[in-house]
Formats: structure tokens, C-alpha cells, sequence
């Protein structure tokens, strides 16, 4: 981000930079900021570890000038560590204090600062255990089911539920490995579990001085391992002297902590006694955030962001008294996992991405077609945020939603929310964190219940099956049969060459005559008479050229082109040129396909002789997009040349013929054919529009002519030129060039 971007003003423009692992170097997210980094770590590293590397991160950041640094949702989002290494290099953290991270990211000291606070705990270790042993102390002092849980992060990482006493060692073990493998720290706690609660979160907004609002409540019930799958806001069925109540222990305990920035303080209600429990206090903003946002109209991320540039919530707007809900919102979380498989994360790649809209609806989320799943990251896809005037309306546009959204390529968990959301128990919109477990059925989709709007299962599939095969044949056509499915080349009844040769007539192999041979013997100033002497029309085929960029060239490898090579071969020996290499051309061959694009001309050239090749030279720029040393387009040009090219048109979209002059002396000086381009965008018939008249085109021909072009182009760019000014001005330039070879594109 640019120097000053955070000043306390509305609307200030901020440019963005992200960071992004190996793994992520086809992401989306890599493309969407204005700047990019690539975040290196060892071949043998989990592909987790660079986005926890402090030390990078924070050195790209310096380097490309950063001013702040939002953490998202997890990896270093809650660590102090990384806080603390943003202010020692003078960066913005968007999000808590130091001191804040030390007290509330570490579960053990937030439940300590609760209890100081006056705010119910639930019974629970006093710090983090460092052994199993220490677990089964705590179990024979206060019963089973207890839950060992993460002290960094959350996210359901890191959490077990222990209901036998020989549980205790192993599900210890494997809580700690995933907390570390999650947060870079394996520590973890213990607390009682408590049985079919209601799980309650208040969302805060805090500027550091002890002002902290609350923007409503948050319930997240509806979970899956510990893993949020559903949340609304507010937590409408709630009574609302409870409701009060947690308003009032998360501002009271986040106040005392002089909070700064977005944070959620959640708990646990009891539904035998409706008794809330204090369980953590997440110090960032959260997944579910935006059902939070629907119905206040606060929006969190720029209100973050303006606390982290210094305002205070009186300067952003937040005023307690002057914040309220409206409606209901309830957002889903579209994971790419099989619910029939045990939700089992499915990767992949997505054939058909395509959301549903309405009113009341928000897509949060980073797929599109073409997105490949990969299995190292969270398996979340997009987050559905339906809203409403109550309840029931809201279910209902969700539903909708869902049942209208199309996923393709990937399983994901869609079916199985829809079962939740079609529930009796949920539409009455009271359940409990065990909603799922005791309802197994949830699991079991149907193949026929969701075909309101959209396939079946069954048809779904049936697609699937299809498109998989319709890939791999294509894959087939165009690789052959792939070794590493042990296919013998040798055993194969029918070649490729043979399957053509029943479709395609017979061609002879290159003959080395057409109109090419006449060019190598008569050179170009001879090519140029002999054109100039043919009665007949002659072309330029641009079939092979940049022109079809999007078609065919950067479809098409060099292997595809080289076997169709001697039918084009055969088709257009009596053309005059045949435009199949320059700036596009050149580039895609090497940065898209990954082949050498000389290698390709050399290919090509060998399987057709008799058409002469033409290119598109960019004056200076040869083929880039930024000037080069003369030396370098003069070696360029003779490189080209005695690698197959014959014909150089020289062009400049400006008609700047400082630019062009290099071009025409280099095409010149390696042996080539020079045919220079004018640019038409006026209307010659109509003197009064502007400076592209007769006499310009007149007077840019003479300047090109003296250069040395063999040809003149007039290349028509946006198709304005007329039947009547082509008459005008291939009239003018004959009469003005009797020996030039007039060329009109």
C-alpha cells in the first residue's frame, strides 16, 4: 500500500499487495491486487509454513512499501508475534494490540481476564497443559466429557471431545499436533463440556481508549467437528434479558482491556438454564462477519481499517446508541467436500461456477470456472449471506439460492445444507451445537428432493460422468494415449496420421516452389516488381497470426501446427505472404504454451517452403512492448530472418515514424522484404475530420517509401475506411507510387 493511504478521510483511494505460496500461484487472490508477491519456503515445507513465515511477509512488505497489513481470517491473523514485528517496522497492523493479542489470542489468559471481569467461565484449566497426565488430573477432579482446545486460533482446529478416560493420551496428542500444524503453536487447554449448548457470539468494535460497541449477536449453533456451518444475527430467539446480558460482559471485559479494533467474544448458553459461558474472545474478524453486517449496515472491514489509521469510533461513526438490527441474515458456508463420504474434501478442478442472485442476497467468495481445488488450504469455496425481514423469509431465500447455485467439478457440501436448512428442528430456529450429531440423517442425500430449479443428484452425476469423459477424449484427440496408463504406441491398430490421411486428401511433402521461390531468387525488390506485375489478386492469410490469438494460435502447440503445416503448405503457394509470427504470437508461444518461440518458426518453416512468411515488427519494440537498443532489433531482425521470416511489416499504431525508421533499416539490413504499415483511423473523404486527411496518408507513404519500404500497408484498425476514401487514397498512392506494391488490411 502506498505512503499516507490511511489517512482518517472517506473514500481515500488504497492500492493493495498480496502475498501468496506456491501452491496459491494460480489463486485468484494473486491476480487481484495491484501488486503480488511470491512467498518462497523449502520443497520439504508444508505449503501452510510460508504464510506463517514473519520474517518474509514482513521484508516484502518493507520493500514494497506497505503501510498496513490486514492478517484475515487465521494463520497470523491473532498472533502477537506478528503484531509486534509489524510496529517494529513501522506498519499498521489491522487489527488488535500487542497487548491485546497477548491477553485474548492465548485462551488461558482471555479466560483469566474474564474471570477478572466479572464474566461467567466455564470450569477449565488455569493455563495451557503440557502433558496428558495434566488432562487426567483435571478430568478425575471435575468429570467426563471434558474438550481439550487450541490456546491460538480457532476454527474448530485443534479441538477434541473427550467422552472415555482412554481417549485422554491419544486425542490430547493429535488436538496438539493439529494446533501446532494450524497457529505455529501446539499449546492447549482443557474445559468442561458442556452438553447441547447454544453457542452465542457478540460481535465488538473497540478504538484502544476503553470505547468499545457491540454490533449485536451472532448465533453459530449450527456446527459441524467444532467447525461453524450456518450462522445468523441477530440471535433473534434468544430472550432478551440474556441477550442484554452478553452485550453487556463482552463490552465490560473488552472495555477494561482498552480493545482496539474488531474482535467477537463468544459463549456458551446453557439450554438446560439458559446460563451463558464465557468461552474466548477471537481478536479478529471472523468468517461470519457479514451476517453481522446486513443487519446493522455497519461495514467492519472499513471500520477496521479506519481504527488501524488512528480514528476513534466517535470519528468512524460508531455510536452505540445509534446502532440497531434490522431483519434477519443467515449465512451458509459452501465447502468443496462429500457429505456421502464422511466430508471428506474434494479437489479438482471447476467446470461450471455460476451463482445464484436476487434481493436480499451476498456472495462472498473466490471461485470461478477453471478454479483448481487443491487439498493444502481451508476447503471453503463461497459464503451465501441471505437477509430478510424475518426469519422464515430469509430461510426461504436462501433455499432458493442454494438450490439455484451451480457447482460443477467438485463435490461440496450444498445437498447436506439444504437438509439443515429443510429441517423442522432449524425452521423453528432454535438448536444446539449438537444439531448434527443427532441427526445423522442430514448426511444421507437425496437423488431426487433437490430438483427444484436444478438437476437432481442423479442427473447431476450423469453430468459430471459426461464431462469427465468428454475431457479425457478430448485429452486423448489431442495427447494420444498416455504412457502412464502403460498404452503401447507400438500396439496401436491406427496411427493419427492414418485417422487424417481418411479425411484429409493426400499432399505432397514440401516442394519448394510457389510464390516463396520466387522471392529467394529474385530478392525482395524483385518479389515487388513481379507482385506489381501480376494481374491477379493476391492475399495474405493471417489464419496462423495473432489476429486469432484467442481462436487458434494460443491453442494450438507447435506439434498441432506442424501437422496441418503441409496443407497450408499446399493452399496458399500462390499468396503472397502468409502472417504467422509477432508480439502475441511470439509471447504466448513462450509464457503460455512454454515453447521456444524461434524453435517454432524453424518447425514451420521447414514444413512449408513456398509461402513467404510475414511478422509484425513494432519499430523499436520489435516484438515487446518497451524500446530496445538498435543493436537488439537489428540482431532480432537478422535472427528472424535467417530463421524463416521473409516478409517484416513495420508498425506503429501512431504512425510515429522516428519508431518505425528502425524497424524498416533493421527488416532491411538482415535481407528481408519491408512492407510498412500506415495507420488508417480518419476518413480521407472528408477533409474537415480533424488532421488524418488525403495529404497526411500522402505525405507518411512519401516519408516510409524513402526509407526503403518494398510495400505499403494500409492497415484499417477500426474498419472506418470507406468504399469511396479506398478509392481516394489507393488512387493517390499509385499515382504517387507507380512502383510500390500497394497493400490494403
Amino acid at each position: 500500500m502506498p505512503h499516507h493511504a490511511f489517512l482518517p478521510v472517506r473514500f481515500t483511494p488504497i492500492q493493495t499487495v498480496a502475498i501468496y505460496g506456491h501452491e496459491d500461484r494460480y489463486s485468484q487472490h494473486r491476480w487481484a491486487p495491484d501488486q503480488s508477491f511470491l512467498l518462497e519456503k523449502e520443497d520439504s515445507a508444508s505449503p501452510i509454513s510460508a504464510y506463517l513465515d514473519i520474517p518474509q511477509i514482513i521484508s516484502i512488505a518493507k520493500k514494497s512499501g506497505v503501510d498496513a497489513i490486514h492478517p484475515g481470517y487465521g494463520f497470523l491473523s491473532e498472533s502477537p508475534e506478528f503484531a509486534q514485528a509489524c510496529a517494529d517496522s513501522g506498519i499498521a497492523f489491522v487489527g488488535p494490540t500487542v497487548e491485546n493479542l497477548n491477553t485474548f489470542s492465548d485462551k488461558t489468559s482471555a479466560r483469566k481476564a474474564a474471570i477478572e471481569a466479572g464474566v461467567p467461565v466455564v470450569p477449565g484449566s488455569d493455563g495451557a497443559l503440557e502433558s496428558a497426565e495434566e488432562v487426567q488430573a483435571f478430568v478425575d477432579e471435575y468429570g467426563l466429557p471434558v474438550i481439550i482446545k487450541a490456546a491460538m486460533g480457532g476454527g474448530g482446529k485443534g479441538m477434541r471431545v473427550i467422552r472415555n478416560m482412554e481417549d485422554v493420551k491419544p486425542l490430547f496428542e493429535s488436538a496438539s499436533s493439529e494446533a501446532l500444524t494450524s497457529f505455529g503453536d501446539g499449546s492447549v487447554f482443557v474445559e468442561k463440556f458442556i452438553e447441547r449448548p447454544r453457542h452465542i457470539e457478540v460481535q465488538i468494535l473497540g478504538d484502544g481508549t476503553g470505547d468499545v460497541v457491540h454490533l449485536y449477536e451472532r448465533d453459530c449453533s449450527v456446527q459441524r467437528r467444532h467447525q461453524k456451518v450456518i450462522e445468523m444475527a441477530p440471535g433473534w430467539s434468544l430472550p432478551d434479558e440474556l441477550r442484554k446480558e452478553l452485550h453487556k460482559y463482552a463490552c465490560d471485559l473488552t472495555s477494561r482491556a482498552n480493545y482496539k479494533n474488531a474482535g467477537t467474544v463468544e459463549f456458551l448458553v446453557d439450554t438446560a438454564d439458559m446460563k451463558p459461558y464465557f468461552i474466548e474472545v477471537n481478536p479478529r474478524i471472523q468468517v461470519e462477519h457479514t451476517v453481522t453486517e446486513e443487519v446493522t449496515g455497519v461495514d467492519i472491514v472499513k471500520a477496521q481499517l479506519r481504527i488501524a489509521a488512528g480514528a476513534t469510533l466517535d470519528e468512524v461513526g460508531l455510536v452505540q446508541e445509534n446502532i440497531s438490527v434490522r431483519g434477519v441474515a443467515i449465512q451458509c458456508r459452501v465447502t468443496t467436500e462429500n457429505p456421502e463420504k464422511d466430508f471428506a474434501p474434494d479437489t479438482g478442478t471447476i467446470s461450471v461456477y455460476r451463482h445464484s442472485a436476487g434481493c436480499g442476497i451476498r456472495m462472498d467468495g473466490i471461485g470461478y470456472s477453471g478454479l483448481t481445488v487443491t487439498p493444502y488450504y481451508d476447503s471453503m469455496l463461497v459464503k451465501y449471506t441471505a437477509r430478510g425481514s424475518d426469519f422464515a423469509e430469509t430461510l426461504a431465500r436462501m433455499k432458493r439460492v442454494l438450490q439455484e447455485c451451480r457447482i460443477r467439478g467438485v463435490k461440496t457440501n450444498i445437498p447436506f445444507i439444504l437438509n439443515v436448512l429443510t429441517h423442522p428442528e432449524f425452521e423453528t430456529g432454535i438448536v444446539t451445537t449438537s444439531f448434527i450429531d443427532d441427526h445423522p440423517e442430514l448426511k444421507q442425500i437425496s437423488t431426487s428432493r433437490w430438483n427444484f430449479a436444478s438437476p437432481s443428484q442423479t442427473d447431476q452425476r450423469k453430468v459430471g460422468r459426461l464431462e469427465n469423459s468428454i475431457r479425457y477424449f478430448a485429452n486423448l484427440a489431442v495427447n494420444g494415449h498416455p504412457t502412464e496408463l502403460g498404452a503401447d504406441a507400438t500396439k496401436l491398430s491406427t496411427s493419427h496420421a492414418d485417422s487424417t490421411s481418411k479425411i484429409l486428401p493426400a499432399v505432397e511433402r514440401p516442394s519448394a516452389g510457389g510464390t516463396r521461390k520466387i522471392l529467394l531468387e529474385k530478392g525482395p525488390e524483385g518479389y515487388a516488381k513481379w507482385v506489381r506485375e501480376n494481374k491477379q489478386l493476391m492475399i495474405t492469410d493471417t489464419t496462423w497470426r495473432d489476429a486469432h490469438q484467442s481462436l487458434l494460435a494460443t491453442r494450438m502447440r507447435t506439434s498441432d501446427l506442424v501437422g496441418c503445416a503441409p496443407y497450408t503448405n499446399m493452399a496458399l503457394s500462390q499468396a503472397f505472404s502468409l502472417e504467422m509470427w509477432g508480439g502475441a504470437t511470439f509471447d504466448v508461444s513462450m509464457r503460455f504454451l512454454n515453447e521456444c518461440p524461434w524453435e517454432r518458426l524453424e518447425k514451420l518453416r521447414a514444413e512449408v517452403p513456398d509461402v513467404p512468411f510475414q511478422m509484425l515488427l513494432r519499430g523499436a519494440n520489435a516484438v515487446g512492448y518497451t524500446n530496445y537498443p538498435d543493436n537488439v532489433v537489428y540482431e532480432f531482425c537478422k535472427k528472424a530472418h535467417e530463421s524463416g521470416i521473409d516478409i517484416f511489416r513495420v508498425f506503429d499504431s501512431l504512425n510515429y515514424v522516428e519508431n518505425m525508421e528502425l524497424g524498416i533499416k533493421a527488416a532491411a539490413a538482415s535481407g528481408g522484404f519491408v512492407e510498412a504499415a500506415m495507420s488508417y483511423t480518419g476518413d480521407v473523404a472528408d477533409p474537415d475530420k480533424g488532421k488524418y486527411t488525403l495529404d497526411y496518408y500522402l505525405d507518411l507513404a512519401k516519408k516510409l517509401v524513402d526509407l526503403g519500404a518494398h510495400s505499403l500497408a494500409i492497415k484499417d484498425m477500426a474498419g472506418l475506411l470507406t468504399p469511396k476514401a479506398a478509392k481516394m487514397l489507393v488512387g493517390a498512392l499509385r499515382e504517387q507510387h507507380p512502383d510500390t506494391v500497394i497493400h490494403v488490411q
